[in-house]
């Protein structure tokens, strides 16, 4: 984003706020004393236009903050019904672009599968384009890992996304999205980002290029081989991979060695993408392991052919498999079940990244991953944590796992609108951190979440994986977060959930926390009944809660429940109502004083 980088942008009216008024905007934000700092997020290079915003003959739908509500997986849990045909919604371009996405939703068939419906593309009332949308790709049903029957009722997974790039936007162009028949029951507009995508990237000097190994580039035949060959033969003569604008249909696994570079020309541009007929098996589908050091992807999509979730299946999208010293850069990745998973990673840069619309996890750095940053990466549309730590103790098939799991950060980023779990969670290692991001519209678990739920210890194999050193959440941003789990009830926009294990070591500094569904922060401890679950050594520094309870009518500010055992130090905070119905935690001020609260016989 031009006006301010790492700052969320979004469009309140048709049209967008006007520069000056938006810096001043910015700097009155970062001068309130007790909220994040303004410069939180990632570096978002379009503009977001709420269809509850634009001008049109749509029926407004929302908000609403129920659990498995169309409008609760909405952006700000509203958003625009198209029924008939002709009913439309349109907005002015406050600046020029070239690139579209629209985030929409349509029924799913009465069987399961999807439907298929059309929009027409106007822009200054001329029409440029035919959009195809279809639900195929979205609505799950029942309890977790999900299935696709309709019978199973609890759906979720509402919405699904369209890019179209090569698209002549001027600055105050009016852009119409309109129904041109009603052959489906409705059409739901949630947003519509605009973005001046930059030119296809020239080659890289001395570079391979996969055409030349019989690559095609359209779509339309496997470059599985020719992606495989051009890849050992780059190895080889220690020469980067060149993968030009065009589509690229793969099914089966690029296996990526040391010091081998796969560069494309653009997230835009170069885009590799599955077999719909093969992809119901988990060794056909899209998928780039990293298996060495001193590797690097950068600048290509990603698109996947998945839709439906079970964890018994290997990951698709990126996957790293004991690799170092790498990185991923610039790439867009949708419809995989994950985004990226790294096992046993160390010294990783995952950079500039989008991940949309996936049934599991954004990223997830797993097993004994350290010294890695996920930085300026977003996250729309995930179906499990946008960004995740979780050092389990599995091998996951290494006959030995790598140094232990810390020292890892996810910084500068900025996840949305998940349809299950977190936005960012760290659920053990060393001195991991969480800094300088934000979450909004996490309406399905906690904007963030530290947590022991996930096993990370291995007492015959002696490998203990729980939190140690200091955990750091920091100027971090969450808004309209705290939403209904489905097995964990409501949540709040932060929480620390002390289950498997106990956690020590934990400060969270400059945190701001509006608009909660739920309540702000929440300390629980399931584990108390295991004789597990103990908060020490922990703090509150200039944490700011205002807002709570938009959609839960039982809601506090900070709220500790009754099986959490352990204390909490408050530095110069304002987090509203305080509830401590525990006799077992203690809350201290800055000076070591009690801190007055609640407890379950009333004030």
């Amino acid at each position: 984003m031009s006006v301010s980088p790492g700052k969320f942008r979004r469009a309140n009216t048709a049209t967008a706020t006007p520069l000056l008024l938006r810096l001043a905007l910015i700097l009155a934000c970062a001068a309130c004393s007790g909220r994040a700092r303004a410069e939180v997020g990632a570096d978002m290079r379009w503009t977001t236009y709420e269809a509850e915003a634009m001008k049109g003959t749509g029926l407004v739908l929302g908000p609403n903050y129920d659990p498995n509500r169309v409008e609760t997986e909405a952006s700000g849990q509203k958003c625009v019904k198209l029924v008939v045909a002709g009913e439309f919604v349109e907005f002015s371009a406050a600046a020029n672009a070239n690139a579209l996405v629209v985030r929409y939703s349509l029924p799913d068939a009465e069987e399961g599968g999807g439907t298929t419906t059309r929009l027409d593309l106007f822009i200054n009332g001329k029409k440029v384009r035919t959009l195809s949308l279809t639900s195929r790709y979205s609505w799950l049903y029942g309890n977790y890992p999900f299935s696709n029957q309709p019978n199973e009722g609890k759906p979720r997974n509402f919405y699904d996304e369209l890019r179209v790039k090569d698209l002549p936007i001027a600055k105050d162009d009016v852009i119409r999205l309109q129904r041109p028949a009603a052959d489906v029951a409705y059409c739901l507009i949630d947003l519509v980002d605009l973005e001046n995508a930059p030119a296809a990237l020239a080659a890289p000097a001395n570079a391979l290029c996969v055409l030349d190994f019989g690559a095609g580039g359209k779509g339309g035949t496997d470059d599985t081989a020719a992606l495989r060959q051009c890849v050992a033969e780059a190895q080889k003569q220690g020469r980067p991979v060149w993968v030009p604008a065009g589509e690229y249909k793969l099914t089966g696994d690029i296996l990526v060695p040391s010091s081998v570079t796969i560069q494309g020309a653009g997230m835009w541009h170069t885009t590799f993408v599955g077999d719909e007929k093969l992809y119901t098996q988990p060794a056909r589908r899209v998928r780039f392991k990293l298996t060495g050091s001193h590797i690097r992807l950068a600048d290509f999509s990603i698109v996947g052919k998945l839709n439906y979730r079970n964890d018994n299946e290997p990951n698709d999208g990126i996957v790293g498999a004991g690799c170092a010293d790498s990185s991923v850069s610039r790439i867009w990745l949708e419809h995989t079940k994950v985004g990226i998973w790294i096992y046993n990673g160390t010294n990783l840069v995952i950079d500039g990244c989008r991940f949309r619309n996936l049934l599991a996890d954004g990223v997830n750095l797993c097993v004994g991953t350290s010294g890695t940053v996920i930085q300026n990466c977003t996250a729309r549309g995930t179906g499990d944590d946008c960004f995740a730590m979780w050092p389990a103790a599995s091998d996951q098939g290494f006959v030995e796992q790598s140094p232990r799991s810390g020292n890892n950060v996810i910084r500068h980023c900025t996840g949305q609108l998940t349809f299950l779990a977190n936005g960012g969670a760290i659920y053990g290692g060393a001195d991991n951190r969480i800094e300088d991001c934000l979450f909004t519209d996490i309406a399905t678990g906690c904007g963030i979440l530290i947590s022991t739920t996930f096993p990370t210890s291995d007492e015959q194999r002696k490998i203990d994986n729980n939190f140690s050193g200091t955990t750091l959440v920091r100027n971090c941003e969450l808004v309209r977060c705290g939403g209904y789990d489905h097995n964990w009830a409501w949540r709040g926009s932060f929480q620390i959930c002390l289950d498997r294990r106990s956690i020590s070591g934990l400060t969270i500094s400059q945190v701001s926390i509006q608009d909660s569904i739920s309540s702000g922060l929440t300390i629980v401890a399931p584990g108390n009944r295991k004789g597990e679950g103990t908060l020490t050594q922990a703090r509150l520094e200039r944490v700011n809660i205002t807002r709570t309870g938009l959609g839960e009518a039982s809601h506090h500010g900070l709220w500790i429940r009754q099986d959490a055992v352990g204390c909490l130090n408050l530095v110069n905070c304002r987090v509203g109502d305080i509830r401590n119905e525990s006799v077992q935690f203690i809350l201290l001020g800055e000076s070591g004083e009690p801190v007055p609260g609640q407890d379950a016989s009333g004030p």
